[in-house]
């Protein structure tokens, strides 16, 4: 046998021996639901960048909150997790039109999300707060102000009604961030707890992070409850996401993935489901 044909002989015996491997570890593995998905043994994911819940790393993996939460999942289920990066404004649209199983992204649980997609139970909760160098503290203090969110996120429609503001609407929280740490818009909105992070990793030097109290011209602005969005459609697909949840609450990992990211454990106590 020549040299070449020994290395063939050898890459032919590798691959095989790996599929082997992978064959025998999936039939070791026995998930805890049998649900449909997209792709059979595949969990396919859209994943809006939103740190520090969701983001993709440069190998193509899934990471953040929602991204180790997920991960934990797909383990239970023995399912490969298959990720596709979308702009925030992209993500719902994605599980709708069938192109991804969930998406994550701290989605909060809304009333006008329930109508178009699934939403599982509350998996952590989160406040929002305005972001400026002013220290703006109320929704009254947003009025005749620049100020800018997150374009699909659900603060928009309530902020556009507010009297004399003026909104810009961003493709991610980064993009946000930046306008607001250079003066070009007076105030934005978004997650204390990603504000939070980006403080901490020596961004938004100056500005001041307020959790304002609660406005019925903004009802969006509530505390609210995280949520992965799924298709409406696929129950079996929620049941397992929702007892998927439950376990992971209940063994502490919710918590501990909270604490891992730098963000409080106590936000894994959420309380009842509601909606916003």
């Amino acid at each position: 046998m020549t040299s070449s044909s020994r290395k063939a002989a050898l890459a032919a015996s590798t691959l095989l021996f790996g599929l082997s491997a992978t064959f025998a570890a999936q039939a070791a593995c026995t998930p805890k639901h049998h649900f449909p998905t997209i792709v059979t043994g595949e969990l396919t994911v859209a994943a809006s960048i939103y740190a520090p819940y969701s983001t993709v790393e440069s190998d193509g993996t899934i990471s953040g909150v929602d991204g180790d939460i997920v991960k934990k999942i797909a383990a239970m289920e023995c399912l490969k997790i298959s990720v596709t990066q979308v702009s925030s404004a992209a993500a719902v649209p994605s599980v709708i039109s069938g192109r991804a199983d969930i998406t994550t992204g701290d989605w909060y649980r809304t009333a006008a999300r329930a109508k178009v997609v699934g939403l599982t139970d509350p998996i952590y909760s989160d406040v929002t707060a305005i972001y400026s160098k002013a220290g703006l503290s109320t929704v009254q203090d947003l009025v005749g102000k620049q100020i800018g969110t997150v374009s699909g996120f659900l603060y928009v429609e309530d902020l556009r009604k507010l009297d004399g503001a003026g909104l810009h609407l961003y493709p991610n929280a980064v993009d946000l961030q930046q306008d607001v740490t250079t003066g070009r818009i007076d105030a934005a909105i978004d997650s204390l707890s990603t504000g939070v992070m980006a403080q901490k990793n020596g961004q938004m030097a100056g500005v001041q992070l307020k959790v304002p109290p609660i406005d019925p011209r903004t009802p969006s602005m509530a505390p609210a409850q995280s949520t992965f969005p799924y298709d409406k459609a696929d129950e079996a697909l929620g049941t397992a996401l929702n007892e998927d949840i439950a376990a992971l609450r209940k063994d502490g990992s919710i918590a501990a993935i909270l604490k891992a990211h730098g963000l409080e454990p106590s936000a894994a106590e959420v309380g009842p489901p509601k909606l916003l």
